[in-house]
């Protein structure tokens, strides 16, 4: 499926993503982020495509058009794009907002699934028992009205517009954190204090309950890909109530000695735990990582890492940096009206020299000062350049004259109008030139950004496109593969059929690491031909159980994939039957992790389909053949069945398919029923006896070299058997 992810980077994030790509579905990621310097946290390669878009910008639209997603899963309560505990007020606006749109151009798709995910942030009283869906919501805080009211939303948008949402609504979830990364949940809190303090603050009276991540990614899977839900929300939660006194001990055991618990158990009772029975009726529900295992991982990754998280905690805290930070905001307000006292000095002084002179008398420094404040910072600095130019100009007329005489002095107030009337026209006149470039500015970048999105989405829509024709033109080419491998295995004699089986499947899977393995019995598969190296790792013959969970995938009928990349085991598998009994296996190896999805899987079922035909046909016509074949009363294929025998073995080892050993049996045989009775023992099921040059006894042994050939003989020694060593067919 296409599933479209829209938040920030975080934990839940990227384990979602994780399950997602083990499940081999295509991952297209919104990240609500805006600009090349932003750490985005998510490499492309983790996901098919990724959106640096912010929620509310028109390009969401453009992205949910490309993409069609079936499914839409929105981080909701566990985005990372917001801050609210410093911004909640305004984060409250601009969360609604970025879900509105969303959800609106999800509306206009008309199908999928959209998933919303809430928390218990939205029952914030005590509960005697545990809170049913039903319940009506009691949010606190800036956050917990704002997905609160996103639970609203997505039901209206259910209701209204029939789009298909469903709200979740999570325990606390926590994890085990990134370096120095701040979370809030009362496991991160109590580990912290523990590091922090040496004690933990734990009230008996308060009792909830958690979720680890990776169980929380699962249930929450479930309902993403679950065909229909029976009802628009559901409460996702362990259900495994724990208070703070408990939780804390299970800390001081993880973390060891030395931590000690500080019983703050007073007031009233606080309970508070989800009902997810619901949830658990439709679609099951396992808890795979219990406290003891969880807390214990977070408490032991805090604890070795403690320096990070304390570093974190105290960065700037302390009084020094608050003095610094005020310091750096005070110098940047008080530099204007630092640089307008210096200008005043400079322009009093010229002012002072100017009076009297013959050039310079009549020109007004004052008046030149107000405006050059004026034209450069606008009206707010003009006004104090003009009251100091006033102050200035009346003490410098005092001097020499009746103090204060000056101020009774009608000229002195149209002078000081002049200059006030011609600083506030000057400075209006800039500060409306400067709103008009920043308007035009952000016009501007608001276009560019337009352009830069759109760019973004077309180079997106080109990548999809390139790779959407690169799966049909694989389609086409192995439908022709496909018919190929049908009409060419025909061709072949029946003992080749298998060997050139490999060959083409290695070439319609584009691998070159290719094996293909006889079920002898029921516990061991041998290998009959491989076409390298790399494709023999597994040796001539295993065992089922060596097999583990490929084995277990293959007997129940599916296509196995390396999904945990063991080292020695195929990256892909698939198993052929005939009658119910498995006869075949088909291994992969040299695929690139991407093909590694359903629709490679499907394409390795056709290709064993169509060698099963090719074999089974084979086989019925070498059983109907039987009485023919072989000596009657043996088990020795006659001369011509075994002449052509070791010319295809011979032939695919020439190509490097399969290693084999020709012997040939010189004394120690009176007759063919006794020898083959005797030797049979000695051999595998996979290796042949048979005449050829006139009556001579020979065997062929597949997949076995000259040095391991030398103990087969050593048994036909002990049988009283001389054999010799045939590398070349006379």
């Amino acid at each position: 499926m296409n599933v479209l992810l829209i938040g920030g980077a975080s934990k839940v994030m990227d384990t979602m993503i994780d399950k997602l790509n083990k499940s081999n579905h295509r991952i297209y990621l919104l990240t609500g982020q805006k600009g090349k310097d932003k750490e985005r946290g998510i490499s492309r390669k983790r996901v098919f495509e990724k959106y640096d878009f912010l929620y509310d910008s028109e390009s969401v639209k453009d992205v949910m058009e490309s993409v069609r997603p079936e499914i839409v899963l929105f981080m909701g309560a566990y985005d990372t794009n917001f801050e609210w505990k410093h911004h909640g007020r305004t984060e409250s606006v601009r969360y609604t907002s970025s879900l509105i749109n969303i959800l609106s151009a999800y509306s206009m798709l008309g199908g999928g699934r959209f998933v919303y995910l809430s928390s218990q942030e939205v029952f914030s009283n005590s509960y005697a028992n545990d809170i049913p869906e039903t319940e009506k919501v009691s949010p606190k805080g800036f956050k917990a009205l704002a997905v609160a009211q996103g639970e609203e939303l997505c039901g209206n948008y259910r209701n209204m517009q029939d789009v298909d949402t469903v709200v979740l609504r999570l325990d606390q979830v926590y994890s085990v954190p990134q370096k120095g990364q701040e979370e809030s949940n009362p496991c991160y809190r109590m580990c912290l204090e523990a590091l922090k303090r040496g004690s933990i603050s734990a009230n008996g009276r308060n009792s909830f309950s958690m979720l680890y991540v990776n169980d929380a990614v699962e249930l929450i899977y479930k309902v993403m890909t679950a065909e229909q839900v029976g009802q628009p929300c559901y409460h996702i939660s362990s259900m495994e109530e724990i208070n703070e006194m408990e939780f804390a001990q299970i800390i001081i055991e993880k973390m060891g000695a030395g931590i000690t618990i500080t019983d703050q158990s007073v007031g009233e009772k606080y309970r508070h735990i989800l009902d997810g029975r619901n949830y658990q009726n439709e679609f099951g529900q396992r808890i795979f990582t219990h406290y003891p295992e969880g807390v214990g991982e977070v408490a032991a990754f805090m604890k070795r890492y403690s320096d990070s998280f304390l570093k974190s905690e105290d960065a700037g805290g302390g009084w020094g940096g608050r003095l610094l930070h005020g310091t750096k905001v005070a110098a940047k307000s008080l530099l204007p009206l630092l640089e307008n006292l210096i200008c005043f000095v400079i322009f009093y002084i010229l002012y002072d020299r100017a009076a009297g002179s013959q050039y310079f008398g009549r020109l007004d420094f004052y008046l030149l000062y107000v405006l050059l404040f004026a034209a450069i910072y606008g009206q707010q600095e003009a006004i104090f350049s003009a009251l100091l130019a006033s102050v200035g100009y009346c003490f410098r007329q005092t001097d020499g004259h009746i103090q204060f005489e000056i101020l009774l002095d009608y000229n002195t107030y149209v002078w000081m109008a002049q200059l006030f009337i011609v600083g506030m026209v000057v400075g209006y006149i800039r500060d409306r030139l400067r709103h008009t470039q920043d308007d035009k500015e952000e016009e501007l970048g608001y276009l560019y950004e337009r352009i830069e999105d759109i760019s973004e989405i077309n180079d997106s829509n080109v990548r999809m496109k390139r790779n959407f024709e690169a799966q049909l033109v694989n389609h086409k080419d192995s439908l022709g593969k496909i018919y190929e491998i049908t009409s060419s295995l025909e061709r072949y004699e029946t003992e080749e059929v298998l060997f050139y089986a490999a060959q083409v499947l290695g070439e319609l899977m584009d691998s070159r690491d290719v094996a293909l393995y006889i079920v002898a019995n029921r516990d061991y598969a041998r290998l009959f031909s491989a076409t390298s190296p790399e494709a023999r790792k597994l040796g001539n013959s295993v065992k089922d159980t060596a097999m583990g969970d490929m084995y277990h995938e293959l007997s129940n009928g599916r296509v196995y994939i390396n999904k945990n990349m063991e080292a020695e085991l195929p990256l892909m598998a698939s198993a052929v039957y005939a009658e119910d009994e498995m006869q075949l296996i088909l291994m992969v190896w040299g695929i690139p992790w991407q093909r590694m999805t359903l629709s490679e899987a499907n394409r390795l079922t056709v290709i064993g389909t169509l060698i099963q035909n090719a074999s089974v046909r084979a086989s019925r016509y070498l059983e109907s053949l039987k009485g023919q074949r072989y000596i009657q009363g043996t088990s020795v294929l006659n001369e011509g069945a075994f002449t052509q025998l070791v010319k295809a073995f011979l032939d695919a080892k020439s190509k490097g398919l399969t290693e084999c050993t020709l012997v040939e049996i010189v004394t120690g045989y009176q007759g063919y029923e006794q020898a083959s009775a005797l030797l049979e023992s000695c051999i595998r099921q996979t290796d042949y006896m048979g005449t050829m040059e006139g009556g001579k006894l020979y065997i062929l042994l597949s997949n076995t070299d000259l040095e391991n050939a030398e103990g087969v003989r050593d048994r036909f020694r002990m049988l009283g058997y001389e054999s010799l060593l045939k590398e070349v067919l006379v």
